[in-house]
């Protein structure tokens, strides 16, 4: 049960009954967060430290404010301004925050692994916010809670993922999860920009971008790793675009109501054109909006980890099951 679970480190090693647990659990977070006086007592007498080691503005704000919102003690470490850059080790600095009395770390690191090592090593919770070219589960959640909020069951669906899929943890989170709720998840990239043995993870691998978004329910594309192309993966970034870019005769393959999605940030022009990311299907802004909900969701259940502590059901809930 993922009540007793101590850590987040990965969608790969959960059952999809806790998923849907996270999942609904949002569902009361939001609905709290939308209302004028966000501010609850959930996390009252709880602390949560944010430890990032790359940059990051989505996922690093919405854990402060998801923590801030519940009434925790939430403090940011950033590994530029911190004791790291005097050759301090992951697992002393990690070490070092939980003995400050700390529930919860959400670390973000640029080694693949790094959030398993350091949850070996302390007593708090540690929630991975994404580590190298591993796993963001984290993000993950709240897009497939996003779809399900749209699209009422993840079960069936038919997801498009493109874009840069080699360098992406969002990808691999995306494919444990929606493959574990049931939904069949098809993959495009240049050759260049797919991992070998991809299909071994449950997924279709597309010839073309096309008959990857044929009739899709959610086409979700993926940032173009700038930094990245001075490897040489792309010609270049226009050529990209020409040739694997979502414009509008392409998202005209997909379904009439298919969910428009990104993990951001954007490279408009590149990824997806102006009109796809302004479409009216796009929940792209939606997104960050449902990544605090569910970041408030995975503080609660894992800072009250091995408790008997139910979350409070939401009224649209409760008028969901009337």
């Amino acid at each position: 049960m993922i009540e007793n679970r101590k850590d987040l480190l990965g969608l790969y090693d959960l059952s999809a009954e806790e998923i849907q647990y996270i999942l609904k659990s949002a569902e009361t977070m939001k609905y709290v967060l939308l209302q004028k006086n966000k501010k609850t007592p959930h996390l009252q007498g709880k602390s949560v430290v944010t430890l990032f080691y790359e940059n990051s503005t989505r996922t690093r704000l919405s854990f402060e404010l998801a923590a801030k919102y519940m009434s925790a003690s939430a403090a940011n470490i950033s590994a530029s301004s911190s004791s790291v850059a005097k050759g301090e080790t992951l697992i002393d600095t990690g070490r070092t925050i939980d003995r400050m009395g700390t529930d919860v770390i959400v670390i973000r690191h640029h080694a693949s692994g790094a959030p398993h090592l350091l949850a070996k090593h302390v007593k708090s919770s540690v929630i991975n916010a994404g580590d190298g070219m591993n796993e963001h589960p984290t993000q993950a959640l709240l897009d497939m809670f996003t779809m399900q909020e749209k699209k009422g069951d993840l079960k069936n669906l038919t997801v498009a993922i493109t874009g840069d899929i080699f360098h992406s943890r969002v990808a691999r989170s995306n494919i444990y999860g929606l493959t574990k709720m049931g939904a069949t998840v098809r993959v495009f990239a240049p050759a260049t920009l797919l991992p070998k043995g991809i299909e071994s993870l449950g997924v279709t691998v597309c010839r073309t971008i096309e008959e990857a978004l044929l009739d899709a329910d959610v086409v979700m594309g993926l940032r173009m790793q700038l930094e990245r192309q001075k490897q040489g993966f792309v010609p270049n970034m226009r050529e990209y675009a020409a040739q694997f870019g979502i414009d509008e005769r392409r998202l005209a393959l997909a379904k009439p109501d298919a969910l428009i999605m990104h993990p951001g940030p954007v490279n408009r022009g590149v990824e997806f054109s102006s009109f796809v990311i302004d479409h009216d299907n796009s929940c792209i802004d939606e997104q960050v909006t449902n990544g605090v909900a569910v970041r408030m969701a995975i503080l609660y259940i894992f800072a009250h980890r091995g408790q008997d502590v139910k979350l409070p059901e939401s009224p649209q809930r409760k008028e969901n099951v009337r």
